[in-house]
């Protein structure tokens, strides 16, 4: 069962980012313009260039919503100006180079939907040399937060339950984001932009930042709350910030600590921010601040509540020595029968045929190859 259409019917409904994509993709393009929707989706960015007067669109996309947005496209009257690419972008070749690159890869704290990976790669290789990246630049931007209720899911890991002890389990938790919508009576002081990033270029790594704040009101301090804002053109932002009348519905970050604090009006808080972007690790360090400097200080880190198991760890050993498993021996097969010569069926009976462990039936092999195939051939 797959929940993927009904996920784009969510961001259908998300009035403000519609109408901010339209707005700048209206600002930016022209007619007879050239233009590539990166992760299309459903195509709605793609539509918003093809309704400015773009002459071609290339709308990529990965997955089977590539036969909606071509569906769509063609209700719409686009259909001659449509062209669809179902690839992953990195692996994407395009006929030419167009005038501007449009995509939605903004995460909930900016670079988490990857668009600091695709947007370099994307515009070295389609980009012409005056042409234009929507979004251009994303920032994040943080500030201290008070949430009880996202504390007691953390919380959560130090109880028994079901009459057992899974306080052992709290550190992954405590080194943890989790997705929130915040409100302006969250914060516990201005926020502050920590980090601004021109999304066209591949960006030091890691990202850093450090920020104080003064504290506005007395309250227990739970975490530090993040959010984004993307410039999608010169008049247009896209934020989901919680001060913004126009937030997008797209939630927050929250980001716990070990041990919340109580802070009075005008003390202050320091955070240490160091973002490895392709790797999605966070690293954040909150000091309460004296007049002789740092109080207490604590360190966190998504590295440490990656579930990575010990098993896994050996796997990645430089001197461990691989030997393929009996369902690898099979994806091997298929690849190496993948030489342009045999048909799909052909595969199919060959797998069926040396591997007959792996499958009951050939409507089990046939299923095998397909995923295989799906990931690694392309059509004529």
């Amino acid at each position: 069962m797959s929940l993927i259409v009904d996920e784009h019917r969510e961001y259908l409904s998300d009035a403000a980012r519609l109408d901010a994509y339209r707005r700048a993709i209206h600002e930016i393009v022209r007619p007879g313009m050239t233009v590539a929707d990166v992760g299309s989706g459903t195509g709605v960015l793609g539509l918003f260039a093809l309704s400015a007067g773009a002459a071609r669109l290339y709308s990529i996309e990965a997955t089977g919503m590539i036969e909606i947005a071509r569906a769509i496209a063609s209700a719409n009257g686009f259909g001659d100006r449509f062209h669809a690419v179902q690839s992953h972008s990195s692996e994407a070749e395009l006929p030419e180079r167009v005038d501007v690159i449009i995509s939605d890869f903004v995460g909930r704290f900016g670079f988490d939907a990857d668009i600091l990976e695709i947007y370099p790669d994307a515009a070295e290789r389609w980009l012409k040399p005056e042409g234009h990246l929507l979004p251009s630049a994303i920032s994040l931007t943080v500030a201290p937060v008070q949430r009880a209720d996202v504390d007691a899911q953390v919380g959560f890991w130090s109880q028994r339950r079901a009459g057992f002890d899974l306080s052992s389990a709290r550190d992954w938790a405590v080194n943890t984001g989790y997705p929130v919508e915040l409100t302006a009576d969250d914060l516990l002081s201005d926020p502050a932009e920590a980090i601004r990033v021109d999304v066209g270029r591949r960006p030091e790594s890691p990202l850093r930042a450090s920020v104080e704040f003064v504290v506005r009101r007395a309250a227990d301090v739970h975490g530090i709350g993040g959010w984004t804002a993307a410039r999608l053109s010169p008049g247009v932002t896209l934020t989901n910030s919680p001060l913004a009348s126009d937030r997008i519905r797209r939630r927050n970050v929250f980001l716990p600590l070990r041990a919340p604090f109580a802070v009075a009006v005008g003390d202050r808080i320091r955070l240490d921010l160091a973002v490895l972007p392709d790797q999605h690790i966070v690293n954040w360090t909150v000091s309460q601040v004296g007049s002789h400097g740092a109080v207490s200080r604590q360190a966190h880190s998504t590295l440490g509540g990656m579930l990575v198991s010990r098993d896994d760890l050996a796997r990645a050993d430089p001197d461990f020595v691989p030997v393929l498993t009996p369902r690898g021996r099979g994806r091997l097969t298929i690849l190496q029968l993948c030489d342009g010569t045999r048909t799909l069926s052909d595969i199919e009976d060959q797998v069926f045929a040396r591997h007959p462990n792996l499958f009951t039936s050939p409507g089990e092999a046939a299923a095998f190859v397909a995923e295989v195939i799906s990931g690694y051939t392309r059509l004529p």
